[in-house]
């Protein structure tokens, strides 16, 4: 066995021959691709470099199907897909003889399969359930219980509604009472009376789609208790609710040994609950490039494997006829598995666990077979499987981030494993040098590949990251991890409370790590928002790097720079307009002015923050001129012109009217407003346009104003509701009676 020392994310053993034939390639290549085989040309020398890389973009194919179906305003037939994919398969088989032929007619097949997989994935989804507008009795099952900061949520199951026709198809999740005292379990059945709301719209057209995310994850409703929950009965008990009472009784056990700051570390770590995380953490390890270290995933995944595999091997060895005539590496080696998918399953099956849960079987037959055991193409047919069951994740941050730093590491691997190899074989000086250049660029391998995904999703980059995981995830993996799965293990005998102790001593350690960085200067920094567009082809610039190992990858840092450009060409709105018009934004060069109601989104006004890359906004004079004159107020509105050759926009705060409205574009208001000029009539966006199609976005140009509102941007899709009546319907549920 090679005695040569390895890093988790840039080992050599399995690795060493992949890096040393990239590299021959690569220099064989010095002077151009086909100058060491004049007689095949540059195309035939390129694909014998390539040669078993074409493969691995069967995922990025499948991938750009599922953004394909997500993409139209309209629900496609499913006839499509069913008849697609079958009709190209045949092409790949009937193609075999002309291997370039063949290739696209497979990655048009992998496209068919994705968009195939969306929409089935779509047309399996129930309906969203109506939704009353007052408070009413809810009864359901309870599948799952969650600590809050401020106090419990619980997710139902099986609803009826007191008086309602028909129970719903599918899951709610009400907030308890900050005091409610009752003691509630999965399996048990409660009634409340709750106050419940549709899952939110985007923020503003083209934002993240929260509709979409309740659509596909079975969820119609979000509340808040306006009585203390009452237990009625019990629910059948299968698998699943015995697996939440686990997670459940852990929890509490953690937080009966830990202080709560720790303990909810704790939780997110070992069952995968981070909904007890008060925000301060959460932007500590967000502002320090240590957000990974809360969502189990592969280091996670790969700790609790590993330290499986070796307790069971080695503690088989110590019985000698088990040493003698048993395989104990492949009995090791199965048995972490097994410990690795009850972790998945324990911790809620989330997408970076199903990811590396998957590889991690990949990994173990592979091992098993004789075959290598860690390469791109595991992630790539991890990535296909994933896909398959769970198309939806792929529009998801949590998937991309996750499978965007698998991927620079395998490829960095594949270029430095060797490099790092040879210099760890040089005694210990070489060791230590290997292993700390390893952890360098596994930190800025992975971190690298996820800034973009960050800047897209969440508009914020972290720059000291590299020097935050290089202190914290060894500590992981070292200490909070190991501590936290003993615990696991000794907690049915009752004898956890000194390794829990020891993983919080551990936790601490990350909790000041993560502080400490936050706190540098600059630690975080906010970024333009990038478009749809340019964000796509920085990820295929991402993919064409890793996926490539002629000089043909030079080519996709052309691809990154172009995606990254597009901050360059795209003009954020002007002015924006909340769906339920309480809140209005303008931004102008030197930031954004805002007109807030009562009952305002704060969720809402943060989105518009990352938008406009801006800090917190400022109020809207009641009268005289703002930002340089930008903005002139009187008692009855705003006049806005953010660029001297935009057209002018009037946000009206009174409903009076306005007579002339010459030189106006738009006219904004939070109020219905029609009628209030005299025609020519400019655009108008008010309460009802906006209560009929959604949140707007308005650019001010010097001919016009554009606007593009929610309804525009979604389309009609299963997720978007329909569009609403002349006036708001009541409701056609009963409401529950106020109490006294």
């Amino acid at each position: 066995m090679d005695a040569a020392p390895t890093h988790p994310g840039l080992g050599c053993p399995g690795l060493r021959g992949v890096g040393l034939r990239c590299r021959g390639l690569l220099r064989r290549g010095q002077g151009g691709i086909g100058a060491s085989t004049p007689s095949l040309g540059w195309f035939a020398a390129w694909q014998e470099a390539e040669a078993g890389r074409f493969a691995l973009w069967l995922p990025v194919c499948m991938a750009a199907g599922v953004l394909a179906y997500f993409d139209l305003r309209r629900e496609p037939p499913l006839w499509w897909g069913l008849a697609a994919a079958p009709v190209l398969l045949a092409a790949v088989w009937r193609l075999r003889p002309w291997p370039l032929l063949a290739g696209l007619a497979g990655a048009c097949t992998a496209f068919a399969a994705g968009f195939l997989a969306a929409e089935v994935a779509a047309w399996r989804a129930p309906p969203f359930d109506p939704v009353p507008s007052r408070a009413a009795i809810v009864t359901g099952s309870v599948y799952g219980v969650e600590t809050l900061p401020g106090g419990r949520r619980i997710t139902l199951t099986d609803v009826t509604l007191a008086g309602a026709p028909a129970p719903f198809g599918r899951a709610v999740r009400i907030r308890l009472r900050p005091r409610d005292p009752a003691v509630v379990a999965s399996g048990d059945r409660v009634r409340v009376r709750a106050l419940l709301r549709a899952p939110m719209p985007p923020a503003y057209p083209g934002a993240w789609d929260m509709q979409r995310d309740a659509y596909f994850s079975g969820l119609t409703a979000t509340g808040a208790a306006l009585s203390p929950v009452t237990i009625v009965g019990a629910a059948p008990r299968g698998p699943l609710v015995v697996i939440a009472r686990w997670r459940e009784a852990i929890n509490a056990r953690l937080d009966a040994l830990l202080p709560p700051a720790q303990a909810a570390l704790a939780q997110a770590l070992l069952t995968g609950t981070q909904t007890a995380i008060a925000p301060p953490e959460i932007q500590a390890f967000r502002g320090s490039g240590l957000a990974h270290l809360l969502s189990v995933s592969g280091l996670h995944i790969a700790i609790v494997i590993g330290i499986a595999a070796v307790a069971v091997r080695r503690g088989l060895a110590l019985w000698p006829w088990a040493a003698l005539h048993w395989p104990l590496k492949p009995v090791g080696l199965v048995a972490g598995l097994a410990a690795g998918g009850f972790y998945m399953v324990l911790t809620g099956t989330q997408v970076p666990m199903v990811r590396s849960f998957l590889m991690a079987a990949l990994f173990v037959v592979a091992s098993l077979t004789g075959r290598r055991v860690l390469s791109l193409r595991s992630l790539a047919l991890a990535a296909l499987l994933l896909m398959a069951l769970d198309p939806v994740q792929v529009v998801g941050a949590s998937m991309q981030m996750s499978f965007f730093a698998v991927m620079a590491l395998l490829a960095g691997a594949e270029v430095t494993g060797a490099w790092l190899c040879r210099l760890g074989r040089r005694g210990w000086v070489g060791w230590a040098a290997a292993a700390g250049a390893g952890a360098v660029l596994t930190s800025l391998l992975a971190g690298g590949a996820t800034l973009p995904v960050s800047a897209y999703h969440f508009g914020r980059v972290q720059t000291w990251f590299v020097l935050a995981n290089m202190a914290a995830v060894p500590l992981a993996g070292v200490l909070v991890m190991p501590a936290g799965m003993l615990a696991l293990c000794l907690m049915p005998l009752g004898l956890e409370a000194w390794p829990v102790h020891v993983m919080g001593w551990g936790i601490e350690a990350t909790l000041w790590i993560a502080r400490s960085v936050a706190a540098l200067p600059g630690a975080t920094i906010g970024v333009p928002h990038l478009p749809a567009w340019g964000f796509g082809l920085v990820c295929l610039g991402l993919a064409w790097i890793a996926l490539w190992q002629s000089r043909l990858r030079l080519a996709g840092l052309a691809l990154v720079v172009v995606g990254l450009g597009a901050v360059a060409v795209e003009r954020p709105p002007d002015l924006l307009v909340s769906a339920d018009s309480r809140l209005i934004g303008v931004h102008i060069a030197r930031g954004s002015y805002v007109q807030a109601a009562q009952g305002g989104s704060r969720f809402t006004e943060e989105a518009w923050q990352h938008l406009w890359n801006t800090g917190p906004p400022m109020h809207l004079p009641h009268e005289g001129r703002g930002a340089d004159g930008a903005i002139l107020c009187d008692g009855s509105g705003c006049t806005l012109r953010p660029r001297p050759d935009a057209g002018a926009a009037r946000l009206v705060r009174q409903a009076d009217r306005i007579g002339d409205c010459g030189g106006l574009v738009v006219l904004v208001s939070a109020e219905p407003a029609r009628g209030l000029c005299a025609k020519p009539w400019p655009a108008l966006v008010d309460r009802f346009t906006v209560w009929r199609d959604g949140a707007t976005a308005i650019w001010l140009e010097p001919a016009g104003a554009r606007i593009v509102t929610d309804r525009e941007a979604r389309g009609a899709r299963p997720w978007v509701p329909p569009v609403p009546h002349a006036r708001p319907p009541a409701s056609s549920l009963p409401a529950a009676p106020v109490d006294d």
